[in-house]
């Protein structure tokens, strides 16, 4: 299947906040903290669907921290062996999916980020936009801006949120260095 003709199987669409999405993501790091084991010192909740009150793709982003990239093949067998789908792999990122199947999104989808210690700048843009709603609506608003525009190409769609979360996420991460 080409790039395209999975784009079209799996569009940008963004939902109505739903209050499951917090209970999905908390089921789903219980079953990853059972499945890994200490492998992973942490693992986050982010993305849109961690973001008080904005509507997003109804996606579970999940962000996993490992002290070692050493533990990286380990938790990627693992990953696979569940059901989880490998999508990019670099020496210190990894990223899977769960919940595509050839009919197009299941009822839950989840996306999970294998990290090393400290790679969170995701966590920062969050936590900045869950204590700033003004900010979190302007996001909503760009975000449901280009919806249509790119709803077959996620990675334009990626690619055009850019420099908002760059920017944000820059502000936040001074804030945190400032503080006393």
């Amino acid at each position: 299947m080409t790039l395209q003709e999975l784009w079209q199987l799996f569009p940008v669409i963004l939902t109505a906040p739903d209050k499951q999405w917090n209970q999905w993501a908390a089921d789903e790091i219980v079953c990853l903290h059972t499945l890994l084991g200490p492998s992973c010192t942490a693992i986050h909740h982010i993305g849109s669907t961690a973001i008080e009150g904005i509507w997003a793709k109804p996606i579970i982003d999940l962000l996993a921290e490992t002290d070692s990239n050493l533990h990286f093949a380990d938790i990627k067998c693992r990953l696979l062996n569940a059901g989880y789908l490998c999508m990019h792999e670099t020496e210190n990122r990894i990223s899977f999916n769960k919940g595509y199947t050839p009919a197009g999104f299941a009822d839950k989808v989840f996306h999970f980020h294998l990290r090393l210690t400290g790679d969170h700048d995701e966590i920062y843009f969050r936590d900045y936009l869950n204590t700033h709603n003004d900010i979190a609506k302007e996001y909503e608003a760009l975000k449901r801006s280009l919806c249509k525009t790119y709803e077959h190409d996620r990675d334009g769609y990626t690619n055009a949120k850019s420099e908002f979360v760059r920017h944000y996420t820059a502000i936040a991460k001074s804030r945190i260095t400032e503080a006393p």
